[in-house]
């Protein structure tokens, strides 16, 4: 009979994985091995854990269930080991981390290494996102969001403050003219934010709450800040950006902020979010504390 524990942790890998060979690979073991490992845990519950098809593979409702509470269990047990072994004081482990794609690869893929010298038994794997994460279902230890935090069972910390900045490169001001308000921005080539909702494709919002809103039009419009960025630094029209995005750009002069007759919108807050446990393990507490160190007080993105 198989180990129950063992079962568990294979069905957590194969969802965050997204596939028996993804997990047989991750956990040394043939993809034989996982497939009886999910059979024995079927077979016990009498349910089917997964929906089958040739492309995808993705949980069914007992399932999720399931894998909500085995990741309990398994976080549990880690504590426990943790707490009761001297030699496990140090955080360790597999620490799978989720982030932006423009915040990852500006602001978190370069501090890695120095929170792998600090925490050499912690191997990270980093995965960019721009869509909401479910840590839970998704199998990530932490997640890291911007925006408002909506009601949910999950925890949250926050991080840092988030500001926006409206500017261009100085070669499409010579060219276009400087906006000093924000209804001029209507008369403008405006690179839109498909992603984005009070900052959007074709609406801005300005004020502290968002409470005046001017609709915009451009040339081009991405579902990527980088990519904005980039448009605007080669003159191609105005973005309205976290400063994380442009902050080098605009210390260089590459890009030029501009000052309207309203303020940009008050930056949501950056959160580190991760599943609800009576014990947070060390590895996740370590990572925040450091992303709290590199971020604040003030951020390293700030003019």
């Amino acid at each position: 009979m198989l180990d129950r524990f063992a079962s568990m942790q294979v069905f957590a890998k194969v969802v965050a994985q997204g596939s028996f060979s993804g997990a047989a690979r991750s956990l040394g073991l043939s993809q034989t091995m996982v497939t009886k490992h999910i059979a024995a845990l079927e077979s016990r519950l009498g349910i089917s854990l997964f929906h089958r098809s040739t492309r995808r593979l993705s949980l069914t409702e007992p399932g999720r269930l399931l894998l909500i509470r085995a990741q309990k269990i398994l976080t549990d047990l880690e504590d426990m080991e943790q707490e009761v072994s001297a030699e496990n004081q140090e955080p360790r482990g597999v620490l799978r981390l989720n982030a932006p794609v423009s915040f990852a690869i500006r602001h978190v893929g370069p501090i890695m290494p120095q929170f792998s010298q600090r925490h050499p038994l912690v191997t990270v794997e980093l995965g960019l996102d721009d869509r909401r994460i479910d840590p839970i279902t998704e199998g990530w230890d932490l997640t890291l969001r911007i925006g408002r935090m909506p009601p949910s069972a999950l925890r949250s910390r926050p991080l840092a403050q988030i500001d926006f900045v409206v500017c261009a490169a100085p070669s499409y001001l010579k060219r276009h003219g400087t906006p000093h308000t924000i209804a001029e921005l209507q008369e403008h080539q405006c690179l839109g934010y498909t992603l984005g909702q009070e900052i959007g494709a074709t609406r801005w919002s300005f004020g502290p709450k968002g409470e005046r809103t001017v609709m915009v039009s451009g040339p081009m419009s991405a579902n990527n800040g980088d990519i904005l960025r980039e448009a605007a630094v080669a003159g191609q029209g105005i973005i309205y950006q976290p400063l994380f995005i442009v902050s080098e750009e605009l210390k260089s002069g590459r890009l030029v902020p501009l000052s309207l007759d309203v303020p940009t919108m008050t930056g949501p807050e950056l959160h580190a979010v991760y599943a609800p446990t009576p014990h947070v393990p060390l590895k996740i507490r370590a990572m925040i504390d450091f992303l709290l160190e590199q971020y604040g007080p003030v951020p390293p993105w700030t003019l």
